[in-house]
């Protein structure tokens, strides 16, 4: 009976082993593996607990926030990360055999209990303050009671204009405001986040930028592929009045109407366009008529002395238009298709002083006119070589311009050793005003001083690729020399009013 016994055990352990073997044999498993992260900066978080449903292994994230998950069975898998102070997360897996699935866990903090920070206090500049540079440095205090990471925004607002500029993404306690515009008042406020809470926001204070400098001189510098104005004053100093980004040039400034007229590119073709002082308030003066000619670097119009209306040419033909951009009128034709260049008013409002020439520049001509079209003055004709320049003194009865003594003429419109001349119309009479030119040098865009003591001009090599400089060019009573100064380095197209 015990045989019997002990036979029978040994058949059913065997069948047992049998069985277990069998089951065993059938199952697969594969690896998950992840991280763990902060879902504000995306930072690691360490010792996250990680675990599943169906249940596997419960494990923590290291330094790296990094976990691993060996020795799942194949199949779909719900898995968990915990971590105090976090909401929990919950993602899906699906593991196949000897392979790795990765997961990714982005952990927001639990607003549980979580204090918003402190409305932040603004320190600097004070209340009302005036006379503030146009770079402004803000600054503030903030705290968090639960000492949470902070990120700020700086919301800023002109007085003259409800359009809102918002800086975000700040850390630090202090923000540099760049580009600020002359004679403004600003509103300024803070908005602080824990990332948690809402975000806070700060009382609103005020500031007011420097008044507009008496900068009585305008130019043009190349900046890329562009002309960009600027203003500047006897100093040196220099403020952009244009955007880099535009193609701006041949500023010329009436102070009667304190506006700036210029050029600037408008798609394929060139228009006349005003603005302030300071660059602001730009307004597109022609429309359907633009100004035209054979050089667009070499082409100008002109203020009235009151500063209501422009002259400007397009082609043969001279337009008078409202600087508000009404009242367009074709004032002039030249009588044998000859392009208009360049024109002056005079202060008085009856003489125009054009410089005409042909498709390529040359064969050109000045000559005067009345209001009525009528050619009174007959200034130069019958040279070859580029003309250029042209300017009324106050009272109407001197003209000053640049002409290339060189006679010299070539398709790309070089000039080799082009001087000062001024007329007299009352006696017809033209000289060169001795102004000791550098040799192998040019001097373009000659005007007048306000008080026509002086001339300012352009004057660069005549290779016509080195750096231009505007050059202010002065009288010495004691030795009956010129003294010419630099006014601006890598300028031109100046203007002095």
């Amino acid at each position: 009976m015990k045989d019997i016994y002990i036979r029978f055990s040994l058949v059913f352990l065997v069948l047992m082993m049998s069985c277990s073997e069998d089951k065993f044999a059938g199952e697969e498993f594969g690896t998950v593996e992840g991280k763990v992260v902060s879902a504000i900066d995306f930072k690691p978080l360490v010792n996250v607990k990680v675990f599943s449903s169906p249940n596997t292994s419960i494990v923590f994230t290291d330094e790296e926030g990094k976990f691993v998950v060996d020795n799942v069975k194949v199949g779909d898998y719900s898995f968990e990360a915990q971590k105090d102070g976090y909401i929990a997360k919950f993602e899906a897996a699906t593991v196949n055999a000897n392979k790795t699935t990765n997961l990714v866990f982005e952990l927001k903090l639990s607003t549980t209990n979580n204090k918003a920070p402190t409305a932040p206090v603004l320190v600097s500049p004070t209340e009302n303050a005036i006379n503030q540079a146009l770079e402004v440095n803000l600054t503030w205090t903030a705290t968090d009671p639960e000492k949470d990471s902070l990120k700020y925004e700086v919301i800023l607002r002109k007085d003259s204009s409800n359009d809102v500029v918002i800086y975000s993404d700040i850390s630090k306690l202090n923000y540099t405001l760049k580009g600020l515009t002359y004679s403004t008042k600003y509103y300024w406020q803070v908005s602080v986040s824990d990332g948690i809470n809402s975000p806070v926001l700060s009382a609103i204070r005020t500031f007011t930028t420097t008044a507009f400098p008496n900068a009585r001189f305008l130019f043009v510098k190349k900046e890329s592929d562009n002309y960009v104005i600027y203003s500047g004053d006897e100093n040196g100093n220099q403020l952009q009045l244009t955007n880099s980004s535009i193609n701006s040039w041949r500023p010329r400034k009436n102070n009667q109407v304190k506006k700036i007229a210029f050029i600037r590119s408008s798609g394929a073709q060139n228009h006349i366009y005003t603005m302030n002082p300071d660059g602001s308030g730009i307004l597109k003066v022609t429309n359907s008529v633009p100004i035209a000619g054979f050089n667009s670097d070499f082409i100008t119009y002109s203020w009235n002395a009151s500063g209501s209306q422009i002259i400007y040419p397009y082609f043969d033909k001279l337009y008078r238009i409202n600087n508000d951009g009404s009242g367009l009128t074709m004032i002039y034709q030249t009588p044998n298709g000859k392009f208009i260049s360049e024109c002056d008013w005079s202060n008085d409002g009856a003489k125009i002083a054009l410089k005409v020439n042909n498709a390529s520049g040359y064969n050109a001509e000045i000559y005067v006119i009345n209001t009525a079209g009528t050619v009174i003055n007959q200034v130069v004709s019958g040279t070859t070589g580029a003309i250029g320049g042209l300017n009324f003194a106050v009272n109407g009865e001197k003209l000053v311009f640049t002409r290339d003594v060189s006679g010299f003429e070539a398709a790309n419109y070089r000039q080799l050793d082009t001087k000062v001349f001024q007329h007299i119309l009352s006696t017809n009479f033209t000289s060169e005003i001795g102004l000791d030119k550098p040799q192998g040098t040019v001097d373009l865009d000659v005007r007048y001083s306000p008080n026509e003591a002086e001339l300012i001009l352009m004057n660069t090599s005549n290779d016509g690729i080195s750096v231009k400089n505007i050059v202010k060019y002065t009288p010495s009573i004691t030795n009956l020399s010129v003294i010419r100064t630099i006014l601006f380095k890598d300028a031109s197209m100046p203007d002095w009013e």
